[in-house]
């Protein structure tokens, strides 16, 4: 099959919803279907360093066609050039949200009734102020329409969808929708030797409790929780606790991060490491005991980092979000959204009890084989589209 894969960002751009689609055309490309991803060509691109983004770099992911937008803000980009190259696909898969194009997938798919479309929806928008008041008139308005122009409808896990924004069409449109979860490399995650080098120049002991956060660092992630997780070390470094915690990612947000953390006298057992590029990923979740995912809204859906840390056989904390939590409770422990005492309480009580360590940390590799693993979930996909093709 020839299949385009429409997303608002795309690898090497950190976030979620790119990788998910990376990992998800590799393993299409492996069983011989001729795969595309549309994406913006950013002048900018939110969320990592500029020097990531030099032309050789941003032309090397796997199966990337990157259109230049007419119109781009943060990760919206309208891009009516896109709809002169769907024609050529036997299908379509837009992952939602994608603002500024979504609705021009739409008005393609409502001029070609036959060519089937897929959407997957990815997480409900959310934002204070302006940017909020405007998706939830989109979300009225807008999100209806594109969502029902689709033959079928995926989710991550029905447990979000039916807290999230799409419920209404979920449950009117219940025929529709498909259940997916991501998957992850277990080949490129998996337990390894602890990474001693990172430790040495971060001036980090191995011996002491390590957690880490991986997460964008932006105005799109603002709701990563990177401030509560701070919050949760300042308590246990009150109560003389010793732990270490390594945060990867980048963005326009992380000098703040990095000021808060300096205002709470926690320069010395935190270390920013910036965006790490894709080949040093797996070896920085190795040097983790503990994996923390502390979002505050639903904005987080499901948590792909999540994954990534369950195969490297490291557990995990995280917000008791729906989506999230159907995760995170199969080798790990939640916490109430934003409650930085919670939050500490549970990384105390995981660290420093061997017993649950061990537990957690054997289950947490096997969960990711049983469930997670990327064939398991195309196998899923694939059959779908199948369908979709051989009904046209």
């Amino acid at each position: 099959m020839k299949i385009a894969h429409i997303v608002c960002s795309y690898p090497p751009y950190y976030g979620g919803m790119g990788n998910v689609v990376l990992q998800t055309v590799q393993e299409l490309g492996k069983r011989g279907h001729e795969v595309e991803v549309l994406t913006p060509l950013y002048q900018t691109q939110p969320g990592t360093s500029p020097e990531n983004f030099e032309e050789p770099v941003k032309e090397q992911v796997d199966y990337a066609r990157r259109i230049t937008p007419r119109v781009q803000y943060g990760n919206a980009a309208h891009i009516p050039e896109i709809t002169k190259e769907l024609d050529r696909f036997d299908l379509v898969h837009l992952h939602y949200p994608f603002f500024g194009t979504a609705n021009l997938v739409r008005k393609w798919k409502l001029r070609n009734p036959e060519k089937p479309l897929v959407i997957t929806y990815h997480m409900d928008s959310r934002a204070p102020g302006w940017k909020g008041l405007f998706f939830k008139y989109y979300n009225a308005f807008w999100m209806p329409r594109i969502l029902g122009s689709a033959d079928l409808l995926i989710g991550s896990s029905f447990d979000y969808l039916k807290a999230s924004d799409a419920l209404p069409l979920f449950q009117t449109s219940r025929e529709k929708w498909r259940e997916l979860p991501f998957g992850v490399d277990v080949d490129r995650f998996q337990p390894r030797e602890k990474p001693m080098d990172l430790f040495q120049d971060a001036g980090f002991d191995p011996s002491l409790p390590t957690l880490l956060f991986v997460g964008g660092m932006d105005q799109a992630h603002y709701f990563k929780g990177v401030d509560v997780l701070l919050k949760a070390l300042l308590r246990l470094k009150k109560n003389d606790y010793s732990v270490q915690a390594f945060f990867v990612g980048d963005g326009d947000l992380r000098a703040r991060y990095e000021a808060q953390a300096k205002g709470y006298g926690l320069q010395e057992s935190v270390k920013f490491l910036g965006y790490v590029e894709d080949a040093l990923l797996p070896i920085v979740y190795n040097a983790a005991d503990l994996f923390v995912l502390p979002s505050t809204t639903r904005g987080e859906a499901f948590g792909m980092v999540l994954l990534e840390a369950l195969a490297s056989g490291v557990p995990v904390v995280a917000s008791d979000l729906a989506g999230v939590r159907s995760v995170a409770e199969d080798a790990g422990m939640v916490f109430p959204p934003g409650d930085d005492f919670a939050l500490a309480e549970v990384i105390a009580g995981y660290i420093f009890d061997p017993q649950n360590k061990e537990d957690f940390s054997h289950i947490a590799r096997q969960v990711a084989l049983d469930v997670y693993a990327w064939p398991r979930i195309i196998d899923q996909l694939e059959a779908w589209y199948a369908e979709l093709v051989k009904n046209r």
